[in-house]
């Protein structure tokens, strides 16, 4: 199976089927999400849901229509997937050559794929970009997204499968589309939200089943430099789960280390007690 493809309540897959003057398209005016799917069903799709209402109200829209990427999901699952990804947007729908908005109804496009399943480690690469804390869109997962696409052919160039930013105050932040953890004397911190990371769906359940499991868990404002002295260094999102990594540019690590293991087992035990 490739990918299957649903626009405004049609299936089209490789068919024309957004507008040329859509706002998604002409300024990234829009919004998405991407959930893992198992066994034909997404995971934590109402956490997906929650968030993709935050980042349209960060945009200053009405949120979605629920039933409407019900519909969506359900014509691109109808054969299952055993191990995919659901990806659905919606823009604002067609507005002016600029940054004005009309009063145009949403594009909902929902689209589904089989992908492979994450490898057991990775190496990531440090990009000498930054992501702004303080930008307007800082949080939100918006359809712009040309600077993670430069960060990561840059990571990629490098033997990497993942950029990770500091912000604009040299602290540790994000990868292109991960959250990132570290673990120090048998602890694991992430950065605070308030450094400018996305909020993670797999980074906040990681948090919850680790602590759930015992294992320390705090968030804080770390130094990018951290990434040079940390004991382990994992990243999660929403295919790669709890992923250990092996490398951080020419510094190689163990990896999985006994602290990320422990984390990675959690977080795979609660999943698939379907908890969500």
């Amino acid at each position: 199976m490739g990918v299957r493809v649903w626009v405004d309540g049609e299936l089209v897959d490789d068919k024309p089927s957004v507008r040329a003057l859509d706002h998604g398209i002409t300024v990234g005016d829009g919004v998405f999400e991407t959930a893992k799917v198992v066994a034909g069903k997404p995971f934590a799709i109402d956490r997906h849901n929650d968030r993709l209402d935050r980042s349209l109200a960060g945009l200053g829209l009405p949120a979605a229509d629920r039933g409407r990427l019900q519909e969506g999901f359900d014509a691109v699952l109808a054969d299952p997937i055993e191990f995919g990804r659901l990806r659905y947007t919606v823009t604002a729908g067609e507005g002016p050559l600029g940054s004005d908005r009309s009063d145009s109804p949403f594009t909902y496009i929902v689209a589904a794929m089989p992908v492979p399943r994450p490898e057991p480690t990775t190496k990531i690469v440090v990009v000498p970009w930054t992501r702004n804390e303080r930008s307007a869109v800082a949080g939100l997962k918006t359809t712009s997204y040309a600077e993670n696409v430069v960060a990561l052919d840059a990571a990629h160039k490098e033997g990497g499968s993942e950029a990770i930013f500091a912000n604009t105050r040299g602290e540790l932040c994000e990868g292109t589309g991960s959250n990132i953890f570290v673990v120090v004397d048998g602890e694991i911190l992430t950065p605070k939200l308030e450094c400018g990371p996305l909020a993670g769906i797999t980074r906040a359940l990681t948090i919850e089943w680790s602590r759930e499991a015992g294992i320390p868990v705090r968030e804080e404002i770390l130094p990018i430099g951290i990434l040079d002295t940390a004991d382990e260094v994992f990243i999660t999102s929403s295919t790669r789960d709890v992923q250990a990594v092996h490398a951080v540019g020419d510094r190689e690590l163990p990896a999985p280390g006994p602290v990320t293991a422990a984390a990675a087992e959690a977080f795979a035990k609660a999943s698939a007690a379907g908890r969500d």
